[in-house]
């Protein structure tokens, strides 16, 4: 299946396009399962009533995250091979922030019945490509599908330690360097573009996002972001002290660092601009770029990937240019939610 279906066609079955509600539940995996990555520690895949994957470390990391149609995503906008690749993404890069390696996934879905099998391969088409290109040798080991008035996507993801102590949030320590790997600001921006530029009538219009993608580079980091996974266990093997991934935006993130660790970090705005992220105020409060904000002792070589943009401070909350910042970015899945899909 190509993963070039345009939004508005994406979601629809067309006339006499077999359906999930047609198909039935088994009919509709055997479709899409074959596409599924192998995880390299598989030992028992998919077909039973739970995989069975090695972990040589004898630890695992686990996180998990759900995606609604409506606050989270928007089927105009988002095609089902976008969302399986953003499912993907933001589970591997929680994973990475502790610095362990991607081993697994596992994904649920409910959908209507109505739904075409064909978004079905497509999703897994997309949670494979993610797989492939942001941490290979991780796998789709397994889930659930289900029906529902709506789209819900939800996927936990496995890591590795490999050895490693997990690099958490509290470990930050006054002189340390902080520093930052991924783009910021650009899922944000092309957050605000595709709700400025693609709604028609109140409503998001998919050929209008679907021509906004194709111009921007910054709605397609929205769409299908690409957070820097490998960066992660090189910070942990590198001596990172904390590390998270920029889910909703640097100043709230850095901010989480901050008062795990009892410290303060300070950071440069030109510093900031000078990593080649994208411009706007969105490098500071914008989310969803999942990049990898870490802090490393003085002495630490960085990783190649990581750029410093600061440094760890005696005090509390975060400080750009020594001035405390007041920025209050981040996602709260309840404030202001109305239960209107749009």
């Amino acid at each position: 299946m190509s993963s070039d279906a345009t939004p508005l066609d994406a979601w629809t079955a067309a006339d006499g396009e077999p359906t999930v509600g047609q198909v039935g539940e088994l009919a509709a995996i055997a479709a899409f399962a074959p596409r599924l990555p192998t995880a390299s520690g598989r030992v028992l895949g998919p077909g039973d009533d739970a995989a069975v994957l090695a972990t040589p470390d004898g630890r695992v990391v686990v996180t998990t995250d759900t995606m609604l149609h409506g606050p989270d995503f928007r089927t105009a906008w988002t095609t089902p091979f976008d969302l399986g690749w953003k499912l993907a993404a933001s589970n591997l890069a929680d994973v990475a922030a502790m610095g362990a390696r991607p081993t697994a996934i596992v994904v649920s879905l409910a959908v209507p019945a109505a739904t075409p099998v064909r978004a079905l391969v497509e999703l897994a088409d997309g949670l494979a490509a993610a797989c492939e290109a942001l941490a290979p040798g991780c796998g789709v080991e397994g889930g659930d599908l289900a029906t529902g008035a709506s789209i819900v996507a939800a996927a936990t993801a496995l890591g590795d330690l490999e050895g490693r102590a997990p690099v958490t949030r509290a470990g930050a320590r006054v002189g340390d360097v902080v520093a930052v790997s991924g783009v910021l600001g650009a899922a944000a921006r092309g957050l605000a573009r595709l709700f400025a530029e693609a709604v028609v009538d109140g409503e998001p219009d998919a050929a209008a996002a679907a021509a906004l993608r194709a111009a921007d580079p910054e709605v397609e980091w929205q769409l299908r972001p690409r957070p820097p996974i490998a960066d992660g266990p090189l910070a942990a093997i590198a001596g990172a002290t904390a590390m998270l991934d920029v889910s909703d935006g640097l100043v709230t993130d850095a901010r989480r660092i901050a008062v795990a660790s009892g410290v303060a970090l300070e950071l440069g705005a030109a510093a900031i601009r000078a990593t080649g992220a994208f411009g706007g105020p969105e490098i500071l409060d914008g989310g969803e770029d999942h990049s990898l904000l870490a802090t490393f002792p003085p002495s630490a070589v960085l990783p190649p990937g990581f750029r410093p943009i600061g440094r760890v401070v005696a005090g509390a909350g975060v400080l750009v240019d020594g001035v405390p910042s007041e920025v209050r970015g981040g996602w709260d899945p309840f404030e202001g939610w109305d239960g209107a899909a749009g």
